[in-house]
């Protein structure tokens, strides 16, 4: 199961296409903009409290048959978090402090 490639920063809505280097996701597949994850999220998901890593590029070249951006289209879907900027600060606060991997 390929990755959806969310089109959009939840947080800030600042565009994300499948080749952007911006693109963090946790493990849930959330996905913001580097800036939000640093800055306002401070490395905690919102919605679930995992860590985020840099999201994977798909290969625009089809380099083995049936994968590539082309066949495999990321989402057009855009989406926004459930929770006001407010709630997710006081949330990210709450776990900042604690590693991903001990969350």
């Amino acid at each position: 199961m390929a990755l959806e490639l969310r089109p959009n920063c939840e947080g800030c809505d600042k565009d994300l296409p499948p080749h952007s280097t911006e693109a963090r996701i946790c493990s849930f597949e959330c996905t913001f903009c580097a800036d939000c994850v640093e800055t306002a999220l401070l490395n905690v998901c919102p919605n679930c409290g995992g860590g985020f890593a840099p999201r994977p590029i798909r290969p625009a070249t089809e380099w083995r048959p049936g994968l590539s951006v082309a066949k495999r289209p990321p989402s057009t879907a855009r989406r926004r978090m459930s929770w006001s900027a407010q709630e997710a600060a006081a949330f990210s606060q709450r776990l900042k402090d604690i590693p991903p991997e001990d969350r």
